[in-house]
């Protein structure tokens, strides 16, 4: 049903599943686990018993295929985060998120797999980076708050009394939580790849983004595609995206603030930042 393509928190991972594919396996996991209830309850004779076996043998597989097929989530999820995949703490983290969502989906309901797998994913991966980080829970979610806000407007550079109005905290608190967002920003660099010349951590994956998003901010922001990209993303700071080409935080910024103003002022303004709003 789908290709191998590598393993993930040693799980083989497989292509997404067409809907129509996922939807085909729900009825089997169903009939599985209700298999599996039925052997545990006992008092079957041997005929039964071997056929509930295969049931249930049968729903193991279409769940192990169904998780294999979402681990793709993780890895985005991952990466969107702004840390290289591979980080061995948020990709055990993600595929927790991803076992626990299989054990409470409930395929009667008609719902997308992937999709309700994706909160219990991004809910594990924040708390494993809010432990990384050394931050409470209190503050992870301001963090998010933050993020979630400057998504918001990519175009725009947000004050301190900004921030502070819409996360309704005071700008001593405001100044606090962007530094936090700032130094976890940074923590995805503190091994050094740019000394030892390796390539920079990866931003959300722009193949899964439409065609349309990738044409038009290529249009707009020419040669400073990436960096407006992993910018806009807070996968990368000003400073790591300037040293990375080898020319001065100011004439960075400059450049930013060009690709900012473009978009902001193109007549794909409202549907680029839709996009973003939905990412």
């Amino acid at each position: 049903m789908a290709e191998a393509l590598r393993t993930v928190g040693g799980l083989k991972m497989l292509k997404p599943l067409t809907v129509d594919e996922e939807r085909a396996l729900l009825p089997v996991i169903t009939r599985g686990r209700e298999a599996a209830r039925r052997l545990d309850a006992g008092g079957l004779d041997a005929a039964t018993t071997r056929a509930l076996r295969r049931e249930r043998e049968e729903g193991q597989h279409a769940e192990s295929t169904l998780l294999r097929a979402t681990c793709g989530l993780v890895r985005l999820r991952v990466v969107e985060r702004g840390y290289r995949f591979g980080n061995e703490e948020l990709e055990a983290a993600g595929v927790e998120g991803l076992v626990n969502a299989l054990h409470r989906f409930d395929p009667g309901k008609g719902n997308r797999f992937s999709t309700y797998a994706n909160y219990w994913i991004m809910k594990l991966v924040n708390q494993a980076i809010r432990q990384q980080a050394g931050l409470s829970e209190s503050e992870m979610e301001y963090v998010l708050r933050l993020q979630k806000l400057l998504r918001s407007d990519l175009a725009k550079k947000f004050s301190t009394k900004e921030v502070a109005n819409a996360l309704g905290v005071s700008l001593a608190k405001a100044r606090d939580i962007v530094q936090m967002n700032r130094d976890l920003v940074n923590r995805r660099f503190e091994t050094g790849d740019f000394e030892r010349g390796i390539e920079a951590r990866p931003s959300p994956d722009v193949n899964e983004a439409p065609q349309w998003v990738i044409e038009a901010l290529k249009r707009l922001c020419g040669e400073d595609f990436d960096a407006f990209w992993q910018y806009a993303f807070q996968t990368m700071s000003i400073e790591e995206i300037a040293r990375s080409r080898g020319i001065s935080r100011q004439a960075m910024s400059k450049r930013l603030e060009k690709c900012r103003k473009a978009v902001r002022e193109s007549a794909e303004a409202q549907r680029l930042q839709d996009w973003f709003d939905q990412q």
